[in-house]
C-alpha cells in the first residue's frame, strides 16, 4: 500500500529515533505502564477499559509495552506501527518477556486487516498524533464491531496552541490560530509531522464516522511532576492547562 507523504516522513522519523525509546520500553513492559509525558500510572487515572477476552488493535503501538500490558490482561491483542525499527524493538521485548501477539508493520491510515474485527481501538501517542485523523479515524470505525470503543491520548489542544514553531517551550499565550488547526510542522526540529484538531473538529469527526463521544479526560500534571525527556512543556505549565487528552468514543450499534 502506498503511504500519504507525511507517513513517509514520520517512518523515517521514527526509524531513526527508535533506539531512544528501547531502554523506556523495557521499563514498561517489565512493570504497569504508565500515562503520557508526566508517567501517571493507570492505577491513578484507571482510564483503561475491561478488555478481558476482547480483540484490541493498538494503532501506533512503537515498542508495544500497552499491547504487552492489555495481553497480560486478558485480550488478543494486534499492534501496528509505521516504523519497523520501533516493530524490531518491540519483537525482542516479547522474546525476552515470553509474551507474543501480531506485530504489523503499516500506516494506521491503510490497516491490512478486515472490517469489524476488533472490540477496542487503542492509540496512547501513537496514530492519532502521527497520522491524519481524517484518515485513521475513518479506519478505526471501519475496523470496529459495533458498540466497539476508540480511545486514544495525545497532547491537549491548549498545549497545541501554545506551542511555538520551533523547539522552545510552550508559552502561556496563544501562539496559533485554533480555526483550522490540522496539521503541525517544526521549523527547525526535524521532518516529522503531527495532528492536532479542536475539540469542535474532533467531535464531528468522531460523529461522522458513527461514534458517540462518552468522555474526554484533560490530564494535569501530579504535583510532584518533575522535568522530563520533554523539554517542550514544563510541570508548572501542565498544573495550569491540560497537556494532554484522553478521549473515549462508542462506535453506534
Amino acid at each position: 500500500m502506498s503511504l500519504s507523504e507525511h507517513a513517509k516522513r514520520n517512518r523515517e522519523a521514527w526509524d531513526e529515533w527508535a533506539p531512544e525509546w528501547v531502554d523506556s520500553g523495557r521499563r514498561n513492559w517489565a512493570g504497569e505502564p504508565t500515562w503520557g509525558i508526566w508517567g501517571i500510572s493507570e492505577s491513578e487515572l484507571e482510564l483503561v477499559p475491561d478488555v478481558h477476552g476482547k480483540d484490541v488493535l493498538e494503532l501506533g503501538c512503537g515498542t508495544a509495552y500497552w499491547s504487552a500490558w492489555l495481553a497480560r490482561r486478558g485480550a488478543r491483542v494486534v499492534g501496528l506501527d509505521n516504523s519497523e525499527q520501533q516493530l524490531e524493538t518491540a519483537r525482542k521485548l516479547q522474546q525476552e518477556f515470553g509474551l507474543e501477539f501480531p506485530l504489523i508493520h503499516a500506516s494506521a491510515e491503510q490497516v491490512p486487516l478486515p472490517d469489524a474485527s476488533f472490540d477496542v481501538v487503542w492509540s496512547e501517542y501513537g496514530a492519532c498524533l502521527w497520522a491524519d485523523p481524517y484518515l485513521w479515524v475513518p479506519e478505526a470505525a471501519r475496523l470496529l464491531r459495533p458498540g466497539g470503543l476508540l480511545e486514544f491520548m495525545s497532547n491537549g489542544t491548549i498545549l497545541a496552541l501554545c506551542l511555538p514553531e520551533t523547539e522552545d517551550a510552550v508559552e502561556d499565550r496563544l501562539l496559533r490560530d485554533y480555526f483550522g488547526m490540522h496539521r503541525f510542522e517544526w521549523s527547525d526540529l526535524d521532518q516529522s509531522v503531527e495532528f492536532h484538531l479542536g475539540y469542535g473538529d474532533w467531535i464531528r469527526l468522531l460523529r461522522a464516522n458513527d461514534f458517540e463521544v462518552e468522555d474526554l479526560h484533560e490530564i494535569r500534571a501530579p504535583d510532584d511532576a518533575k522535568p522530563n525527556r520533554f523539554g517542550f512543556v514544563t510541570p508548572e505549565w501542565a498544573r495550569r492547562w491540560p497537556s494532554e487528552e484522553v478521549w473515549r468514543a462508542r462506535k453506534r450499534v
